[in-house]
Parts: structure tokens; sequence; C-alpha cells
């Protein structure tokens, strides 16, 4: 009877033992793991709320400072050809034909580039044929990158003040979907020069008249060469602006033309100073 009794105590404190050290073994291990990971040059991986915060950084980068997030800049020579041409086209269409889709109250030179600008971003699928008009065919891909409708900036294209791009521009009115001239070229175009050849189609061109006290600066848009190789000179397209008394038309003129104009202040040459050049949007810079 002692002995059974004896057995059994022995047994009990032999599984005892065994259960301690394993238990020591598991508390050692579990610190050398807390020291390793201290003293590791490895990072651990960041939660995900740091993972969402790189991502939104990522997105208003603006690597070249000029104001325009390079999530809006097309950066692929594709994106930028294609843009060039529903651009041009867009603009040059309303020479034959205004588009319904242009706001009559925004009809000035201005307004021009606005609603080409914005319509070249678009996803031209058929809904946007349909309400363009029928003189409208499929002349180019879509730009890649991104649409107006899912696009970085949304439909606030257009910046409106000096400065490289921070967090924060697109809520706090530095972006907007209004820019007249001037705003066009101080904080949305770069310029390239006051020699044509150095033009690309699309880009623009300024003239600033300062005795007209109201809208001093009025743009108008290179369409490039001719395809017919008529007018190697190019030709722009422009709005003349509006008054209370005129509504304004759209115009088509080759540059070659405009040279001859009656009034040389609105000659694209170089010895114009009221000419300032042609300049380049920033998203295709």
């Amino acid at each position: 009877m002692f002995a059974l009794l004896r057995r059994s105590q022995i047994s009990f404190a032999l599984l005892l033992s065994l259960l301690l050290l394993g238990s020591y073994f598991l508390l050692v291990r579990n610190v050398a793991r807390n020291v390793a990971s201290k003293h590791s040059g490895d990072n651990p991986s960041p939660p995900e709320s740091a993972k969402k915060t790189t991502a939104v950084h990522s997105v208003s980068l603006d690597s070249d400072h000029d104001g325009i997030p390079d999530a809006a800049e097309l950066q692929s020579f594709t994106d930028r050809e294609n843009f060039r041409r529903w651009f041009t086209v867009i603009a040059e269409g309303q020479f034959y034909r205004l588009s319904e889709q242009w706001n009559a109250e925004q009809r000035d030179c201005s307004g021009l580039v606005r609603f080409a600008w914005r319509e070249a971003l678009r996803r031209h699928d058929r809904v946007w044929f349909q309400k363009m008009g029928a003189a409208y065919t499929p002349i180019a891909p879509d730009v890649a990158r991104y649409s107006l409708e899912k696009g970085p900036l949304g439909e606030k294209l257009f910046r409106s003040d000096f400065g490289s791009y921070k967090d924060g521009d697109s809520a706090d009115g530095t972006f907007s979907e209004f820019a007249d001239a001037r705003t066009l070229k101080s904080f949305n175009t770069r310029f390239i020069s006051r020699h044509r050849q150095q033009a690309l189609p699309g880009d623009l061109l300024f003239f600033n008249q300062p005795w007209v006290q109201k809208f001093p600066y009025h743009v108008m848009i290179f369409l490039g060469a001719s395809q017919q190789g008529d007018e190697p000179s190019g030709s722009v397209v422009y709005h003349t602006g509006s008054s209370p008394t005129d509504v304004g038309t759209v115009k088509k003129v080759a540059l070659s033309v405009l040279d001859h104009h009656p009034n040389k202040r609105w000659r694209p040459v170089e010895s114009n100073t009221n000419f300032l050049g042609f300049y380049r949007l920033k998203i295709l810079d």
C-alpha cells in the first residue's frame, strides 16, 4: 500500500518537473525573440494606416515643382499625343459648329481652351459622341492615365496660384473649374518660345493688350500644320470674345494670315511686343 503511494508521488513529482521545465524553455524562447526584434535591422511591416498614408502622399507628389501634381500629368508619349489630337480636334470643331455641351456663358477665348481640355480628357464612348453630335468621330485612343471623371483633380483642372503642389490644394480653392487667359498663362502652362518652329499642336499663343483694362490677355490654340500640306506654318483657332452687344465667334486662321493682320498688335511674330509667345500645357510637359 505504502509502496504504491510512494510510486504515485514520484510520478506526480516527475510530471510536475517536466511541466516546469517546458514552461521555462518557452519563456526563454519568447524573451530571445523580443530581444532579436529590438536589435534587428529589419523594419516590421507598417500598419495599414501607414500604408494608406503613403499611398495618399504618392498621389500628391510634384517632382518638378510646377504646381501640378505628378498624378495629373500625362507622362507617356502616347498619352500626350492622344490628348493633343482630341484637344485640337474638339477646339477646331467649334469653328465648324458650336457644341451644345459648351456652356454659352463661357464662350470666350479662355472658355474654348477649358472646354476642349475637359472634353479631351473624357471617355469618348457612345454616350459622349451622342452628346457632341454627328460631326465627331474617333480620331485617337483615349488618354490611358486617367479620365476627367476619375482624375486626381476632377473637374477642377486649373491652378490659380503660384507654388508647388501640396496636400490640400485641390480642396482649398487653389484649383478651380474656371481659369481666364491670364490664369492659364501664369499657372497652367510653361513658356516654350516666340518662334513657331518650336511649337507643337495643342500649344497656346498668348497676347497682352495692356490698354484693355478688364481682359488684357488673349489666348489662341495652335492646331499645327495642315494635314493637306497647304498651310505649312500652321493654323490657330480662337474665340474673339463676347461683349454686351456681341456674343463673339470662333475663328480659324492660318499663322501666315495673322502675320499680316491689319493691327500689328495681333501679329504672332517676335517683333511684336504684345505677342507673348507659345506656351505648353503643364500636364503635357
